[in-house]
Protein backbone atom coordinates (compact mmCIF):
# COMPACT_ATOMS: atom_id res chain seq x y z
CA UNK A 1 0.00 0.00 0.00
CA UNK A 2 1.40 3.59 -0.69
CA UNK A 3 0.97 6.11 1.79
CA UNK A 4 0.67 9.76 0.62
CA UNK A 5 3.17 12.70 1.89
CA UNK A 6 2.61 13.69 5.25
CA UNK A 7 -0.23 15.93 5.89
CA UNK A 8 0.51 18.64 8.21
CA UNK A 9 -3.20 19.11 9.54
CA UNK A 10 -3.45 15.45 9.56
CA UNK A 11 -0.01 14.96 12.15
CA UNK A 12 -1.76 17.46 14.29
CA UNK A 13 -5.71 15.55 14.83
CA UNK A 14 -3.38 12.35 15.29
CA UNK A 15 -1.43 14.58 17.80
CA UNK A 16 -4.55 16.35 19.67
CA UNK A 17 -6.27 12.41 19.88
CA UNK A 18 -3.44 11.32 21.63
CA UNK A 19 -3.42 14.15 23.96
CA UNK A 20 -7.16 13.20 24.72
CA UNK A 21 -6.25 9.83 25.21
CA UNK A 22 -3.28 10.13 27.28
CA UNK A 23 -4.69 12.49 29.78
CA UNK A 24 -7.64 10.17 30.54
CA UNK A 25 -6.03 6.84 30.43
CA UNK A 26 -2.19 7.43 30.78
CA UNK A 27 1.02 6.28 29.04
CA UNK A 28 0.26 2.24 30.28
CA UNK A 29 -3.85 2.52 30.08
CA UNK A 30 -3.42 3.81 26.18
CA UNK A 31 -3.27 1.91 22.91
CA UNK A 32 -2.97 3.23 19.44
CA UNK A 33 -6.41 1.81 18.38
CA UNK A 34 -7.45 4.06 21.31
CA UNK A 35 -5.90 6.91 19.44
CA UNK A 36 -6.23 5.90 16.17
CA UNK A 37 -10.62 5.70 17.34
CA UNK A 38 -10.58 9.42 18.47
CA UNK A 39 -8.88 10.59 15.52
CA UNK A 40 -11.14 8.81 12.81
CA UNK A 41 -8.24 6.95 11.25
CA UNK A 42 -7.09 3.58 11.20
CA UNK A 43 -3.74 2.53 12.89
CA UNK A 44 -1.54 1.79 10.17
CA UNK A 45 -1.54 5.70 9.41
CA UNK A 46 -1.09 6.43 12.69
CA UNK A 47 1.80 4.11 12.99
CA UNK A 48 2.87 5.53 9.53
CA UNK A 49 3.04 9.14 11.13
CA UNK A 50 4.48 8.46 14.51
CA UNK A 51 5.85 4.48 14.57
CA UNK A 52 5.08 3.86 18.21
CA UNK A 53 2.55 4.92 20.69
CA UNK A 54 5.38 5.57 22.81
CA UNK A 55 7.21 8.16 20.08
CA UNK A 56 3.45 9.92 20.40
CA UNK A 57 3.46 9.88 24.32
CA UNK A 58 7.09 11.90 23.60
CA UNK A 59 5.48 14.43 21.58
CA UNK A 60 2.73 14.91 23.33
CA UNK A 61 4.28 15.06 27.03
CA UNK A 62 6.47 17.60 25.60
CA UNK A 63 4.18 19.96 24.11
CA UNK A 64 2.17 19.83 27.40
CA UNK A 65 4.72 20.67 29.31
CA UNK A 66 6.53 22.99 26.89
CA UNK A 67 3.66 24.99 26.54
CA UNK A 68 2.99 25.29 30.01
CA UNK A 69 6.70 25.88 31.32
CA UNK A 70 7.45 28.47 28.48
CA UNK A 71 4.58 30.82 29.29
CA UNK A 72 5.53 30.42 33.06
CA UNK A 73 8.99 31.18 32.02
CA UNK A 74 8.27 33.88 29.90
CA UNK A 75 6.08 35.24 32.96
CA UNK A 76 8.86 34.94 35.76
CA UNK A 77 11.38 36.84 33.31
CA UNK A 78 9.24 39.81 31.80
CA UNK A 79 9.69 42.86 33.25
CA UNK A 80 6.76 43.37 35.60
CA UNK A 81 6.12 44.23 39.22
CA UNK A 82 6.40 41.27 41.81
CA UNK A 83 2.35 41.06 42.66
CA UNK A 84 1.67 41.65 39.08
CA UNK A 85 3.62 38.25 38.17
CA UNK A 86 2.09 36.32 40.69
CA UNK A 87 -1.28 37.50 39.26
CA UNK A 88 -0.47 36.56 36.16
CA UNK A 89 0.49 32.72 37.33
CA UNK A 90 -2.33 32.16 38.97
CA UNK A 91 -4.07 33.21 35.94
CA UNK A 92 -2.11 31.05 33.54
CA UNK A 93 -2.44 28.31 35.67
CA UNK A 94 -6.28 28.22 36.08
CA UNK A 95 -6.94 28.56 32.57
CA UNK A 96 -4.68 26.12 31.49
CA UNK A 97 -6.29 23.88 33.70
CA UNK A 98 -9.81 24.79 33.00
CA UNK A 99 -8.86 23.96 29.31
CA UNK A 100 -6.76 20.66 30.14
CA UNK A 101 -8.52 19.21 33.90
CA UNK A 102 -7.35 16.13 33.45
CA UNK A 103 -3.68 17.12 33.19
CA UNK A 104 -2.02 17.32 36.50
CA UNK A 105 -3.52 13.70 37.38
CA UNK A 106 -1.77 12.58 34.14
CA UNK A 107 1.63 14.39 34.80
CA UNK A 108 1.53 12.80 38.49
CA UNK A 109 0.38 9.21 37.21
CA UNK A 110 3.48 9.35 34.66
CA UNK A 111 5.48 10.55 37.49
CA UNK A 112 4.75 7.41 39.73
CA UNK A 113 5.10 5.08 37.03
CA UNK A 114 8.57 6.18 34.93
CA UNK A 115 9.86 8.76 36.81
CA UNK A 116 13.17 8.40 35.59
CA UNK A 117 12.15 9.33 32.04
CA UNK A 118 9.91 11.77 32.98
CA UNK A 119 12.20 13.41 35.52
CA UNK A 120 14.98 13.56 32.43
CA UNK A 121 12.78 15.26 29.85
CA UNK A 122 11.57 17.84 33.29
CA UNK A 123 15.34 18.23 33.65
CA UNK A 124 15.69 19.63 30.09
CA UNK A 125 13.91 22.81 31.27
CA UNK A 126 15.52 25.94 32.18
CA UNK A 127 14.06 26.07 35.42
CA UNK A 128 17.41 26.81 37.31
CA UNK A 129 17.81 30.05 34.94
CA UNK A 130 14.34 31.41 36.13
CA UNK A 131 13.84 30.60 39.68
CA UNK A 132 17.61 32.70 40.01
CA UNK A 133 16.31 35.79 37.79
CA UNK A 134 12.25 35.26 40.08
CA UNK A 135 15.14 35.60 43.22
CA UNK A 136 16.82 38.27 42.29
CA UNK A 137 13.36 40.02 42.10
CA UNK A 138 12.08 38.90 45.36
CA UNK A 139 15.33 39.98 46.78
CA UNK A 140 15.05 43.52 46.02
CA UNK A 141 11.75 43.63 47.34
CA UNK A 142 12.95 42.28 50.86
CA UNK A 143 15.27 45.16 50.42
CA UNK A 144 12.92 47.66 49.99
CA UNK A 145 10.86 46.40 52.79
CA UNK A 146 7.59 45.28 50.44
CA UNK A 147 7.55 41.45 51.25
CA UNK A 148 8.68 39.34 53.98
CA UNK A 149 11.57 36.49 53.70
CA UNK A 150 10.58 33.65 50.84
CA UNK A 151 12.51 32.06 48.25
CA UNK A 152 11.62 31.55 44.70
CA UNK A 153 10.75 28.04 44.74
CA UNK A 154 8.81 28.32 48.14
CA UNK A 155 6.99 30.73 46.81
CA UNK A 156 6.37 29.08 43.33
CA UNK A 157 5.47 25.88 44.94
CA UNK A 158 2.70 27.70 47.38
CA UNK A 159 1.29 28.87 43.77
CA UNK A 160 1.04 26.06 42.10
CA UNK A 161 -0.43 24.17 45.06
CA UNK A 162 -3.35 26.27 45.40
CA UNK A 163 -3.87 26.48 42.00
CA UNK A 164 -3.76 22.84 41.16
CA UNK A 165 -5.04 21.25 44.01
CA UNK A 166 -9.31 22.02 43.05
CA UNK A 167 -8.33 20.16 39.89
CA UNK A 168 -7.23 17.00 41.32
CA UNK A 169 -9.37 17.02 44.14
CA UNK A 170 -12.42 17.83 42.22
CA UNK A 171 -14.58 14.93 43.03
CA UNK A 172 -14.08 15.36 46.73
CA UNK A 173 -14.64 18.95 46.85
CA UNK A 174 -17.82 18.68 44.68
CA UNK A 175 -18.93 15.36 47.23
CA UNK A 176 -18.14 17.51 50.03
CA UNK A 177 -19.29 20.61 49.48
CA UNK A 178 -22.43 19.33 47.69
CA UNK A 179 -21.24 21.09 44.50
CA UNK A 180 -23.00 20.94 41.35
CA UNK A 181 -21.14 21.24 38.02
CA UNK A 182 -21.65 25.18 37.72
CA UNK A 183 -20.92 26.00 41.07
CA UNK A 184 -17.83 23.95 41.06
CA UNK A 185 -16.73 26.29 37.64
CA UNK A 186 -18.17 29.24 39.03
CA UNK A 187 -15.60 28.72 41.79
CA UNK A 188 -13.09 27.66 39.98
CA UNK A 189 -13.34 31.26 37.95
CA UNK A 190 -13.60 33.12 41.13
CA UNK A 191 -10.00 31.73 41.88
CA UNK A 192 -8.54 33.36 39.26
CA UNK A 193 -8.39 36.94 41.96
CA UNK A 194 -8.90 34.87 45.45
CA UNK A 195 -5.61 32.65 44.98
CA UNK A 196 -3.77 35.74 43.92
CA UNK A 197 -4.66 37.80 46.55
CA UNK A 198 -4.23 35.29 49.18
CA UNK A 199 -0.34 34.59 48.16
CA UNK A 200 0.02 38.55 48.27
CA UNK A 201 -1.28 39.17 51.47
CA UNK A 202 0.26 36.37 52.51
CA UNK A 203 4.41 37.73 51.83
CA UNK A 204 3.29 41.31 51.83
CA UNK A 205 4.45 43.78 54.91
Amino acid sequence: MQMKKKDKNTEQIILQAARKVFIEKGLAGSRMQDIADQAGYNKALLHYYFTSKNKLFDIVFEQEVGIFFSHLGEILMAELPLFEKIEKVVLLDIERLTQFPGLPNFMLNEMSRNPDVILKRLKKLPMEMILGNFQKQINAELRKGIIKKISAQQLLINIQSLCIFPFIARPMIKGLMQMEEKTYQAMIQKRKTEVAAFIIDAIKL
